[in-house]
Formats: structure tokens, C-alpha cells, sequence
């Protein structure tokens, strides 16, 4: 099985180098450098820990563990940068709510893509995350990485420095942005599947539905975030509720499928009442249900949501991609997180075929889907990567 699964990556990412070599004639006629590096770049992450033509062009970056210190508090991760150049701008990457945190292995191929293109890539350890849990002083980590990146001149010249996050990620950098002291500093936050308004999109992970053009829409979520929200909770429950909830969380991580109500019945009141929500497919219930978790719970989810937040205050630049197929949280959120500043703040990218929640995706490229579906979003993915690497750039 693993082989097949590399050969059909290997085989996904040919074709995207593909079109990139059939467009570099054009782009090299009418368009500066930036743009081919682009190409690149979007090939490398695409390919993973796959070959690329940046790949071969570049030596592999360094990777680096490292411990920093912000006015008492220490924190660790890990730093990487270009092989063969210095840094033109600095990013900190702020991990998924994973197991491996920090080592996840895509983190880690993205990262390096981007230490590739001349970035200096902070990856903190966010040990919540690790975890499967989210809160709000996951902001704090974010914030210190990014303050101790930017105030280093060979990390991040110029001040050249910025966030990026995937998924649940991005509330915490937005968050971060907002600090009063590093609101002028960043001057830009990449967010790919992230949230605006935290309460819908636990309405969509526990039913499926979500607001889209003026009318309610289903799409099955992904079991996943129903994990991160028992996990989450395990903070807020009685000791024995948070046991009951790692019991369900291993086993349902080695069976999406496995069934819980044995366990469900040894819940105390609390952790009933997150259990309740979880499992709730019922639209109509979940306000009464989502009212009904532990008090300080729902405290800290608002202080993570975005959309009582005055975003305007922002002065980063945001480029925001979100996939229409997003299974874990639906695309109006990052539509939303872009009306919430002025238009010319913030650019989004809705991809229609190509991306899930963090995953590419290829048809043949051949293919009917492909010409008409996948590769318009292969150029407004490349849009995108543009849009970062001439943050490089930026005064």
C-alpha cells in the first residue's frame, strides 16, 4: 500500500512539474523571476519529500532545534534556513493540532520548501497542539516566536517577517498579529483552511452543516475535529471524564469507525455534555447543546474566535486559500476572515478540486476535471505562492 501511495504522489506531482515546464517559455517572456520561482516552489510543496526542480537546484536547508526566551518564558522549536544564501524574510510556521506537532512530516516538507525559497522558518513546539488541544495562550507561543524571529536582522532583514498556519492554526496567528506590541511588525499572515468564527465551525465538525450563499449546506465532516474537540476538553471535564476521553481518543485514532457508547456511559455531567455535542448530527440542537459545555470551555473557545475581534486593527497583509471541499472546516470561514479587513488587505484563493483540509490532490492531466476543474486552481494556487514569495520583497 505504501508503495502505490508513492508512486501515485510521484506520479501526481509529475504533472504538476509538467505544467510548470510548459509555462516556463511564457512566464520567461513577459514576467519577472519572482514568477518562475513561484512555479517552483508550488511544485516543491506539492511534491513533498518527493523530487522537484527545486530540489535540484538547491541544497537541503538547515534544520536546526533551538530555545528561545521572551521576558520569562521559554520555548522551544525548530529553525530552518537556506544551505547556500541568507535569509530574504523570516515566517514563522505554526504547526497543526497533531500528534507529531512540530515533526509532522508534511510541516516539515513545507518548511523546508520554504527555507528552500530564502526564508527563515520558525516552527515553535506548541505542546497543546501535540495534544489535540487548542487555547488561547497558544496566541503567547505564536507571538514570542514571531517577536524573537523579527527581532533578529539576519533572520528577518528589514524586518521582512510573517505568520503562516493550516486549520485551527490560524486563529492563534491571527490572534498573535493582533498584539498590541507586534501589530506594526508582521507584515504578513498566510492561512490555509482556517476559521473565522469558532461556534460555526464547531457547528459544521459535529453536524455537517454550514452557511454558504445566503442558505444552509451539508457536507460530511471529518471525524477529526470531533477528536480535537473531546481532546480539547479534557481540560474542563473531571479527571475521570478527560480519561474516558483519551480511552475514546486512542481508540477512535486506530478506528475512525469504532464504537464509543460503551465508554459514553461512564461520563460524569460534564463530560456528558461535551460528548453530547459531539456526537449531535441534529442542526436544529446545537445552540442548546454547545450552551450546555462547561462554562470555562466555552470562555476560552470566544476568546479563540475571530468574529468579535476587531480585524481591522490588523495592519499584516493576509493571503488566505481555503479548498470548497474542506471536510474538517468549511470554506466560508476564510471569506469571512477576508470581508472582516479592507479589500485590499487581504487576497483569497478558493480552490474548487485540488485541496481538501491540507491535502493535494491530481486528476490525469488529460483529463476533462483536470482542464477545466484542477488546473484553474493550480494557477491560483501558484497566484498565491507569488503573493508570499514577494513578501521577500516588500519595504
Amino acid at each position: 500500500m505504501r508503495e502505490c501511495a508513492r508512486h501515485a504522489a510521484g506520479g501526481r506531482v509529475g504533472w504538476l512539474l509538467l505544467i510548470v515546464a510548459l509555462a516556463m517559455p511564457l512566464l520567461a517572456a513577459c514576467a519577472p523571476q519572482r514568477h518562475h520561482e513561484a512555479l517552483l516552489v508550488l511544485a516543491d510543496a506539492a511534491a513533498g519529500e518527493g523530487p522537484s526542480r527545486l530540489k535540484e537546484t538547491t541544497p537541503s536547508p538547515r534544520r536546526q532545534a533551538i530555545a528561545f526566551d521572551l521576558e520569562g518564558r521559554v520555548h522551544s522549536g525548530d529553525l530552518y534556513l537556506p544551505a547556500d544564501a541568507e535569509p530574504a524574510a523570516g515566517i514563522v510556521l505554526a504547526p497543526g493540532v497533531v500528534p507529531e506537532g512540530k515533526d509532522e512530516p508534511r510541516l516539515v516538507a513545507f518548511a523546508t520548501t520554504l527555507a528552500r525559497a530564502r526564508f527563515a522558518v520558525l516552527v515553535p513546539d506548541l505542546p497543546g497542539y501535540r495534544q489535540l488541544r487548542i487555547h488561547p495562550s497558544d496566541a503567547r507561543i505564536v507571538a514570542d516566536a514571531f517577536a524573537y524571529l523579527a527581532g533578529r536582522a539576519e533572520l528577518a532583514p528589514a524586518g521582512r517577517a510573517g505568520l503562516a498556519a493550516f486549520s485551527y492554526g490560524v486563529g492563534p496567528a491571527l490572534l498573535a498579529a493582533l498584539e498590541e506590541d507586534l501589530r506594526e511588525r508582521v507584515r504578513f499572515v498566510v492561512g490555509v483552511g482556517g476559521y473565522h468564527d469558532l461556534t460555526d465551525a464547531a457547528r459544521y465538525l459535529t453536524t455537517g452543516y454550514f452557511r454558504a450563499e445566503e442558505r444552509w449546506q451539508y457536507l460530511a465532516p471529518e471525524d477529526y475535529g470531533k477528536l480535537v474537540l473531546m481532546s480539547t476538553a479534557r481540560s474542563y471535564v473531571e479527571a475521570g471524564d478527560a480519561r474516558v476521553f483519551d480511552c475514546m481518543i486512542e481508540r477512535r485514532l486506530k478506528d475512525r469507525a469504532a464504537d464509543l457508547s460503551d465508554l459514553a456511559e461512564r461520563l460524569g455531567p460534564s463530560g456528558r455534555a461535551v460528548y453530547a455535542l459531539a456526537v449531535n448530527a441534529d442542526r436544529e440542537r446545537f445552540a442548546a447543546l454547545y450552551a450546555a459545555l462547561p462554562p470555562a470551555m466555552r470562555a476560552d473557545m470566544a476568546a479563540l474566535s475571530l468574529h468579535d475581534k476587531d480585524l481591522t486593527r490588523l495592519r499584516a497583509r493576509l493571503i488566505l486559500m481555503h479548498g470548497r471541499g474542506d471536510n474538517l472546516i468549511p470554506w466560508p470561514e476564510s471569506a469571512a476572515l477576508a470581508a472582516a479587513v479592507p479589500p485590499s488587505q487581504a487576497r483569497l484563493y478558493l480552490l474548487h478540486s485540488v485541496l481538501g483540509h491540507a491535502d493535494l490532490r491530481f486528476s490525469h492531466v488529460l483529463s476533462w476535471r483536470f482542464l477545466t476543474r484542477e488546473l484553474p486552481d493550480i494557477f491560483r494556487m501558484w497566484r498565491a505562492v507569488d503573493a508570499l514569495v514577494a513578501e521577500r520583497e516588500a519595504p
